[in-house]
C-alpha cells in the first residue's frame, strides 16, 4: 500500500519506519521538501522509502498518518491539502498536549472537544480514525514491549474506514481481540484525555513501556 506519514519526529520515524519494514511505500512528509531528519529517514528505511513535503505525503498515500505534534496538526494538515486527503483514512496519532504552563501539561481541548474531531470538521472529507495515541511509540509498532494481554483504542465515523485501520494494526502485531472500537469520533475526548494519566504513570513508573487491559 502507499502510505503518507506526516511529522519526521520520533513517532512518525517509528511508525514509517514500521510500515517500510512491512512492504508499504511510505512517504514521509515535513515542511519543506529537502527535511534534514525526513532525508536521513530514507537513508535509513531503504526501498519503498520516500520523503517530500506534506502535501507531497498526502498525495502519495492511499491511507495518511498524522503524527504530528497535537499543536501544529491543524496547520501540518492544511499544509496537507483537503484536496490530497480527501476520501483517504487519516489516522490520527496526534494529542492536544498544551505546554504552555510546563510540565505536568493540560489539553488545550475541552472536556466537549477533541483534537481528532477538530481535525474532521476541518476535512470533512477525509475518514478520520483515532488511533495509538495512548501508548509509547515503540509499544505503537510492538506491543510485545509490555508482556501479557494489553489493549489499543481506537474510535471513528466512518464505519468503513476502521477495518482497514484495524488491519494496519495487526500487522503491527496488536491480536484484533486486544483492539477496542470505541465508537463514534467522540471518544477521542477520552482517548486524548488519558494522556493526562499516561504522562503521571510514565514518571512514577520510570518507563513508556506499559499499557492498560481492560478486563471484564
Amino acid at each position: 500500500m502507499r502510505i503518507g506519514v506526516l511529522g519526521t519526529g520520533m513517532v512518525g520515524s517509528t511508525i514509517a519506519t514500521k510500515l517500510a519494514q512491512l512492504g508499504h511505500e511510505v512517504r514521509m512528509g515535513s515542511r519543506t521538501a529537502g527535511n534534514e531528519r525526513a532525508v536521513a529517514w530514507v537513508a535509513s528505511a531503504g526501498a519503498g522509502a520516500s520523503h517530500g513535503t506534506f502535501a507531497d505525503a498526502a498525495a502519495h498515500g492511499e491511507l495518511v498518518f498524522n503524527c504530528t505534534a497535537g499543536e501544529v496538526s491543524l496547520a501540518a494538515l492544511e499544509a496537507a491539502g483537503a484536496e490530497n486527503l480527501a476520501g483517504k483514512v487519516l489516522v490520527d496519532v496526534s494529542n492536544p498536549l498544551d505546554l504552555s504552563h510546563g510540565m505536568p501539561p493540560g489539553l488545550f481541548t475541552s472536556s466537549f472537544d477533541s483534537l481528532g474531531e477538530q481535525i474532521q470538521r476541518a476535512f470533512p472529507d477525509a475518514r478520520v480514525v483515532k488511533a495509538l495515541n495512548t501508548v509509547n511509540r515503540e509499544v505503537m509498532v510492538d506491543p510485545s514491549k509490555v508482556p501479557g494481554e494489553h489493549d489499543v483504542f481506537l474510535c471513528g465515523d466512518d464505519e468503513a474506514a476502521k477495518p482497514r485501520v484495524i488491519e494496519l494494526l495487526e500487522s503491527f502485531g496488536w491480536p484484533a481481540a486486544s483492539v477496542i472500537d470505541l465508537g463514534d469520533l467522540t471518544a477521542a475526548r477520552g482517548m486524548e484525555a488519558y494522556l493526562l494519566l499516561w504522562i503521571r504513570l510514565s514518571s512514577a513508573l520510570g518507563t513508556g513501556h506499559f499499557n492498560v487491559r481492560v478486563v471484564r
